[in-house]
């Protein structure tokens, strides 16, 4: 007998590391952004549709949980390094996306920017498990 309620330990993670300076609506509003990436690129990271009892539908949503970390300006660039050294799953959120209105000025942003040079404020990695795990290593678990 199985109990379809038992947590279940997912061989990879999906993880936003934020820099530990936002303000708490910048927080939020790079974790979204960030992990709106994901499902466009790693398919196998949604779930199924949802519905409740009287058939109105629902979007999926990811199959696993979204852990959320806090870290220096220091610790992000590290964890940047490693996650590209890696060949990791990416997304990237700098200061100047604060100042830009839609998703070209956006990518333009970003583009200006060598990558060592970013001022990065939040980045979302998914991979196995412990290669996760390292690139987060020395970040802490939001409040």
């Amino acid at each position: 007998m199985t109990d379809d309620n038992a947590p279940v330990r997912f061989d990879t993670k999906i993880a936003v590391l934020l820099r530990d300076d936002l303000e708490t609506w910048q927080r939020l509003n790079v974790t979204a952004f960030l992990v709106s990436g994901l499902g466009t690129q790693v398919p196998e990271v949604i779930g199924e549709p949802y519905a409740d009892a009287d058939g109105t539908p629902y979007l999926p949503m990811f199959r696993q949980p979204v852990l959320v970390f806090a870290g220096s300006k220091e610790l992000l660039t590290t964890a940047h390094t490693k996650a590209v050294g890696r060949g990791a799953t990416l997304a990237v959120f700098t200061s100047d996306l604060f100042t830009t209105g839609h998703d070209e000025a956006n990518r333009a942003a970003v583009r200006a920017v060598r990558q060592d040079g970013m001022d990065l404020v939040g980045l979302a990695v998914y991979g196995p498990r412990n290669a996760v795990d390292k690139i987060l290593k020395g970040a802490s678990m939001h409040p």
